[in-house]
């Protein structure tokens, strides 16, 4: 006797519980499967001929045999259960159904939610919430995101930011844009699509930092305005703080911390923003750190100190 029994996930989907084979009740290994897949790897029962296989589920559904291959019904060919073709002289034969595959193939089989190529999938709710975490930390969680040209200043005054609010007890993180590209965005290059690719995906980490509590300062030249407002649409109204470093382009040149302007104009960096590769200016930002040529450099400390007393203003730093 050989007995299959399953346990079914409301998706149709199984797991092999128990299995028993030939004359010794003999258990075989657990083996997943799912619809459009075969379930393989089961071995070969002990007896080149078995009695008839029963194959029994949540919905007390059983298929039987004559031993010989045929099915109960109507003797034309091996049993099929759940997408896979059951074979009573080897237990299980490694074919799919056609008729089953064929109706379910790319198809939604659960009846859940899609989001981009993610089928099947559900949010779910924890009973812990954004204001529950803010009242731990007596801050609210939000985004500030410096934007501007290479040289402008964004990582220095991030990092100002960051100090001065955790010396008041504050928490904060800093997503730097070319420290993100050490890890997580290390697979994209700096075409245009790229580039936008890379601040959505920084924006999708900067919204769960701020959902955590957790004042998220990103430092990113993010040249374009509709990637910028992709991802100010990613957070709740007033949690998204944008931050433009204006500063000219003839004083970032003229910084030029890294060498990357002399390289862009020798020709040897291609798509660099501010030279052959655009900078859209922010046409709604909520604060302006302005830096006029031929002025006195603004500290980055008192740049901080603008984004603080901002944030103050506004309730950021009390829960």
């Amino acid at each position: 006797m050989c007995v299959v029994q399953t346990l079914c996930s409301p998706c149709g989907g199984g797991l092999f519980q128990n299995i028993e084979c030939g004359t010794s009740s003999e258990k075989l290994r657990f083996v997943k499967f799912h619809h459009g897949f075969n379930a393989v790897g089961l071995g070969r029962c002990r007896e080149s001929r078995l009695k008839p296989i029963t194959a029994k589920d949540g919905r007390e559904s059983s298929l039987a045999g004559d031993g010989d291959g045929n099915s109960n019904g109507n003797g034309n060919g091996p049993l099929k259960y759940k997408g896979i073709s059951v074979n009573t002289r080897n237990c299980v034969k490694n074919e799919p159904d056609p008729s089953f595959t064929n109706h379910y193939a790319g198809k939604n089989v659960c009846g859940l939610p899609t989001n981009g190529n993610s089928t099947n999938i559900l949010w779910h709710e924890c009973p812990i919430q954004k204001l529950d975490r803010q009242q731990i930390l007596q801050q609210k969680g939000c985004v500030i995101w410096i934007t501007g040209l290479s040289g402008s200043g964004k990582s220095t005054i991030a990092c100002a930011l960051s100090r001065i609010l955790h010396s008041r007890g504050k928490l904060t993180y800093i997503l730097d844009g070319d420290n993100i590209r050490h890890g997580l965005n290390r697979d994209l290059s700096f075409r245009a699509e790229d580039r936008s690719e890379n601040i959505r995906r920084i924006g999708e980490v900067a919204k769960l930092l701020a959902d955590a509590g957790v004042i998220c300062i990103t430092s990113l030249i993010s040249p374009y305005q509709k990637d910028r407002d992709a991802c100010r649409a990613l957070l709740p109204r007033g949690d998204f703080i944008e931050v433009f470093l204006d500063v000219p382009l003839a004083v970032c040149e003229e910084r030029d911390p890294k060498g990357l302007y002399k390289l862009a104009r020798a020709g040897l960096i291609k798509g660099f923003t501010g030279i052959d590769d655009p900078y859209e200016p922010p046409c709604s930002c909520e604060i302006v750190l302005q830096q006029i040529k031929g002025s006195d450099c603004m500290s980055p400390n008192n740049a901080a100190e603008k984004v603080i007393s901002y944030m103050e203003k506004n309730g950021y730093l009390r829960a």
